[in-house]
């Protein structure tokens, strides 16, 4: 006798055996047509909105640094002791004597040939400022948010597959605690007890990416590197996790109480399977755009975490030019975060269209 179970959701986790005959397979002409038209729609309608962000960003990013208070030519002329005269010289080989809309204007047509300028504070060109500076901080971020997110999605499974048990509570609560503390402060209390000398261990290093005395090839330096590296990271991993392992948790919670696990449980799937095969690729799918989104943020990195470790990435680089200020390099550090942040959130969506017929067909 043929029974037609009720209730599969033909996402992830169905089978072709668990769609309704009314409906056309995916496979056929008309099923088709619509998955290829969905995503169509998906991609250009994404693609529309990141040109229209990109476009107010690019406005935004140069009016934005030229309403903080300090003069750039005035501290340079502070630290050449310049006169009055030559202050004002300056002023003007800088371009800050020109109207507001004529700097705007030759700050696009700059970028349309890819010159990002040159630096008031160390008078070389942008580019090269960023791309040494870059590696640091991609390095210190890129690592921790790798790690966060392979944890935290385990202890959100994990936690909502075996809920209201001790691993539950405690993960849950270590999370929620560890997401609470400002990551400065999270920072400040390791470099304390773990690097400090006179009150701490002292097993790591209080700051810096290497050791500048340390020989003996590559491999030295590469273990010095990562001995310079791991309070850092723990600190934004440890800051991190709460927000995956959260969202997991909640999402997966969410599937466990939809009709066709039930249904794959009385085919007669074990527990572990029902898990792996059906529940945890429907989670997944909220967890894709913050996955993405943290990695738009790679590039701009951690702020505070890089100024209490004295790490020499962009955001350090970020304060050194804002308390010149120093227009060029934060014009392009801005516009290098936006664009990251932008570019990232647009595959999140268009992945997330792809594998999640709702919204493909929303």
């Amino acid at each position: 006798m043929a029974v037609h179970l009720e209730g599969v959701a033909p996402g992830v986790g169905s089978t072709p055996g668990d769609t309704p005959p009314s409906e056309p397979l995916a496979g056929g002409p008309g099923g088709s047509a619509r998955h290829s038209s969905g995503i169509a729609r998906v991609v250009i309608r994404r693609i529309i909105g990141a040109i229209f962000s990109l476009a107010a960003v690019l406005v935004f990013n140069f009016f934005l640094f030229r309403v903080l208070p300090g003069d750039p030519a005035r501290k340079l002329a502070r630290s050449r002791h310049l006169s009055q005269e030559a202050t004002a010289d300056l002023r003007e080989r800088l371009g800050l004597t020109k109207p507001i809309w004529e700097q705007f204007t030759s700050y696009l047509n700059d970028l349309a040939h890819f010159d990002l300028g040159t630096s008031f504070l160390f008078h070389r060109p942008v580019a090269d400022i960023i791309g040494e500076r870059i590696w640091p901080t991609l390095l210190l971020v890129g690592s921790s948010t790798l790690l966060s997110i392979a944890f935290g999605l385990w202890i959100g499974i994990k936690g909502a597959w075996q809920r209201g048990s001790a691993f539950d509570r405690v993960s849950n609560a270590t999370s929620l605690t560890l997401y609470s503390m400002p990551i400065f402060w999270l920072g400040i209390v390791l470099l304390l007890y773990l690097a400090g000398v006179q009150v701490g261990l002292g097993w790591f290093p209080t700051g810096g990416i290497h050791d500048p005395n340390v020989t003996g090839g590559w491999l030295a330096s590469t273990l010095d590197v990562v001995h310079h590296l791991f309070l850092p990271c723990l600190t934004l991993t440890l800051a991190y996790l709460a927000e995956f392992s959260l969202v997991m948790r909640s999402s997966l919670l969410d599937e466990m109480g939809q009709d066709y696990l039930t249904t794959a449980r009385a085919k007669g799937l074990r527990d572990v399977l029902v898990r792996r095969r059906h529940a945890v690729p429907n989670a997944l799918l909220p967890a894709v755009t913050l996955i993405f989104l943290h990695f738009g943020f790679i590039i701009s990195g951690a702020l505070t975490v890089e100024l209490v470790y004295s790490w020499p990435g962009l955001g350090k680089l970020s304060i050194e030019a804002l308390d010149f200020p120093d227009f060029p390099l934060l014009q392009a550090i801005f516009l290098l975060f936006a664009v990251s942040t932008i570019v990232f959130n647009l595959i999140g969506d268009l992945l997330l269209g792809v594998l999640d017929p709702r919204v493909r067909d929303a």
